[in-house]
């Protein structure tokens, strides 16, 4: 398909169903559709050449403001040139349709932001589409556009990805530059990509490798291409399957799509990582201080104007302890030191990405474990002691799982060691290819 045609496509597709789910903030069609006549007329080659993408509102965009999802950054001045991933995808062809919703801040699971309103699951407009990149994964989902690019610091692609079925990639950390993004724990941030298919999880990928200077986080380490590497499959990948809290704090149909999956793959072999809810606790202690530090003077100043979910978590963090912090810190060390001795015995980890399948917009409170936890906290139960210590995960979609909800998906996670995305991304192509997993378009939008 042509570009501009391709485009057009995506842009008559948003304003059919964007009304009902609410992923986008800003719809650029000006923009993309000038950005695609000149692909057309020009022949661009590029290995993304006329795909329509879009990105998280904390993606700088030339020309418009980057509100990271909140009120208080209205007042701000429009950024003067793109994030560096939108230059790298638009450099590799791909046109760049429009910002998407997320949680304030990018502070939350869920996406039901009370400043742009929530964004629905597009498999069923009453449940949420997970958070805080819900917009990415929904616009996904709904067939708006085939790529977008989202932001996790605690699982804010792999929540969004298991509750909308589609496949997500939070890379290592430092593997992506973040230059031209709204921070929200610096120490945490990764940046990633959403697609319908692994091929096209990886041709972003690929494209967005490499160094940038900018970012004092970003790994000088030389890019890796995946693409090449996917048709190794899993032949001789030692697959392991995460037991204890991975275990313990899943619901029943969370826990049958690790089984569907480490089935295909033909792994029974349990491996246990010490102290997660420990690890979990140190993700939460260092997200809320380092998050709050960067907002202090609205927390004094403009209070009124956060909302007030994200402002009570924001207060708390910046009056924690530093001995508090300190403690979670070096807990975030010891666990990665143990979480590594895992990989000599296994070349990739599956775990379930959320506890449950979507649950309805609006919903307080989850029974998980036999305990009742609140629901926006406890979406990221089984993400945030992955994120902690920067392992690479995609995330892949299985459905049919929950009985409660068998319309519904759920993802499962495939970790592996640092800099081996290629692991994860090949054990997630065999399985699609196999069929056990994939990400159908929504029905009846």
């Amino acid at each position: 398909m042509k570009a501009l045609a391709a485009v057009q496509a995506s842009l008559d597709r948003i304003a059919a169903t964007d009304g009902r789910v609410n992923a986008f903030t800003a719809v650029l069609a000006e923009r993309a559709l000038t950005r695609a006549e000149a692909i057309d007329r020009d022949g661009h080659a590029g290995p993304l050449a006329g795909v329509p993408f879009a990105v998280k509102n904390l993606f700088d965009i030339d020309g418009l403001i980057t509100l990271a999802g909140s009120k208080i950054e209205r007042d701000g001045r429009p950024a003067r040139s793109d994030a560096v991933l939108v230059q790298r995808l638009e450099a590799a062809g791909g046109v760049l349709v429009g910002g998407l919703n997320m949680d304030e801040y990018a502070y939350g699971f869920t996406t039901e932001n009370s400043h742009e309103g929530p964004t629905c699951n597009p498999h069923d407009l009453s449940r949420i589409a997970g958070g805080s990149s819900g917009g990415s994964a929904a616009a996904v989902a709904a067939g708006q556009v085939p790529l977008t690019l989202g932001s996790d610091t605690n699982g804010s692609i792999r929540v969004p990805a298991s509750l909308c079925g589609v496949f997500g990639l939070k890379p290592t950390f430092g593997r992506l530059p973040r230059t031209g993004t709204y921070p929200f724990v610096a120490s945490l941030d990764h940046l990633g990509p959403f697609a319908r298919s692994t091929r096209e999880l990886v041709l972003a990928y690929d494209a967005m490798q490499g160094h940038d200077a900018h970012d004092p986080a970003c790994n000088p380490r030389a890019g890796e291409p995946v693409m090449p590497m996917l048709v190794r499959g899993t032949d001789g990948l030692r697959v392991g399957i995460l037991g204890g809290w991975f275990r313990a704090m899943a619901q029943p149909g969370a826990l049958a799509a690790v089984e569907r999956v480490a089935s295909a793959l033909g792994s029974h072999r349990i491996v246990e990582w010490p102290e997660v809810d420990r690890a979990r606790a140190a993700a939460f202690i260092i997200t809320n201080n380092e998050g709050a530090s960067l907002h202090l003077h609205d927390l004094q100043t403009r209070p009124q104007d956060f909302e007030p979910l994200s402002r009570d978590r924001f207060l708390a963090g910046a009056l924690l302890p530093a001995a508090w912090v300190n403690q979670a810190q070096r807990l975030r060390h010891w666990f990665a030191r143990q979480v590594a001795e895992s990989f000599r015995d296994v070349d990739v980890l599956l775990a379930p990405a959320t506890p449950c399948t979507a649950p309805a917009i609006g919903t307080e409170w989850l029974d998980i474990a036999g305990q009742r936890l609140p629901a926006r906290a406890s979406m990221g139960l089984l993400t945030q002691p992955v994120s902690c210590i920067g392992l690479p995960v995609a995330t892949v979609p299985v459905w049919g799982c929950d009985s409660a909800a068998p319309h519904l998906p759920i993802g499962v996670q495939i970790i592996a060691a640092p800099w081996r995305e290629d692991l994860c991304l090949r054990v997630s192509q065999a399985l699609e290819t196999a069929g056990v997993v994939h990400a159908p378009l929504a029905k009846d939008l």
